[in-house]
């Protein structure tokens, strides 16, 4: 397989002075053109800043160990203007809060045609007549007319259409979207995960989706890596995932989610206990205190994740024992 991105052994952490925060702890995973892969977990296991760390885009008080290869090129250590030669031309992200991540004191249209200016080197006529046919295929009407307005004339809904014309405005062959149906309303949602769904027939390339809802997981991924405590606890394709989990952790968050065909519809499963605190070591399996089938391994080694072959891999010391 043509691999686009290859992650290996990464580590974030970030400086604070309450100790440091071990947000993403010895990552690897692979992302191969034509694929989409969804990262799910709960808030605060890792998967934002999984990516983040790949753009780019940490905070200043964090800092990155391992690889991030795009196409062969090593991301970590590059610096911010050779960062920003990928950004937006190779890799874009789509974020999960489009009225922060647009600036609300320029229009639409000039946010559109900056991308195409840097990024592709267009003049203002030849980049205006891009961004208007690129509102017109992520659907938003009268382009020519929206691109005079600002973000705050949009519904969600639209500036998040607008947050995924801008991603793809330069072409880039690895897409990122972080929770991009967060806030949305139902009918909405469903709008933009079709239109994402759509990217996927027609993107020569990989898209990574970051999310906790594990339906939008099964509506539009190939496979599923799931992250706990900033861990990868288990990978592989959806439909195996879903049909048999094997991490305890993942076994949790499937028999979390509402069944229409349950006994007792009023009974809802949860995970015991909470995540645990990033800023303390963690010996052994992060998901240990929570899990119901633990034992005295768990507590003192930490599992590797093993390959169970056909695409899957787990991290749990119970996993063919």
């Amino acid at each position: 397989m043509n691999a686009i991105l290859e992650i290996e052994h990464l580590t974030t952490r970030f400086a604070t002075p309450d100790g440091e925060v071990h947000a993403v702890s010895d990552v690897d995973l692979r992302l191969d053109a034509g694929e989409t892969v969804g990262i799910v977990g709960e808030s605060g296991s890792g998967k934002s800043q999984l990516f983040l760390t790949v753009m780019g885009l940490l905070a200043g008080n964090g800092r990155a160990e391992g690889s991030a290869r795009y196409r062969g090129t090593e991301l970590l250590g590059l610096s911010r203007g050779e960062m920003r030669r990928y950004r937006g031309r190779h890799m874009a992200m789509i974020f999960q809060d489009p009225m922060t991540s647009l600036n609300p004191h320029l229009t639409v249209g000039r946010q559109l045609t900056e991308v195409l200016n840097l990024h592709k080197g267009m003049d203002a006529a030849a980049a205006r007549a891009a961004a208007i046919a690129m509102l017109e295929q992520v659907r938003i009407p009268d382009g020519a007319r929206r691109m005079a307005a600002y973000p705050h004339e949009f519904s969600g809904g639209m500036r998040q259409r607008i947050m995924i014309a801008m991603a793809l405005l330069g072409g880039p062959d690895l897409l990122i979207a972080d929770e991009p149906t967060t806030a949305l309303d139902v009918t909405v949602q469903a709008q933009i995960l079709e239109l994402l769904r759509e990217l996927k027939a027609s993107l020569n390339g990989a898209i990574v989706l970051i999310t906790h809802d594990l339906g939008v997981i099964a509506g539009l991924c190939d496979r599923v890596a799931v992250m706990y405590a900033g861990r990868l606890v288990e990978e592989g394709p959806v439909e195996a995932i879903f049909a048999a989990p094997k991490h305890p952790y993942t076994q949790g968050l499937l028999a979390a989610l509402p069944r229409v065909d349950a006994k007792q519809p009023g009974d809802l499963f949860a995970i015991p206990g909470q995540p645990p605190n990033l800023q303390r070591g963690i010996v052994g399996c992060a998901f240990a205190p929570r899990c119901h089938q633990v034992i005295d391994r768990c507590r003192a080694v930490r599992p590797l994740l093993a390959d169970l072959g056909c695409g899957r891999r787990v991290a749990c010391h119970r996993v063919g024992a």
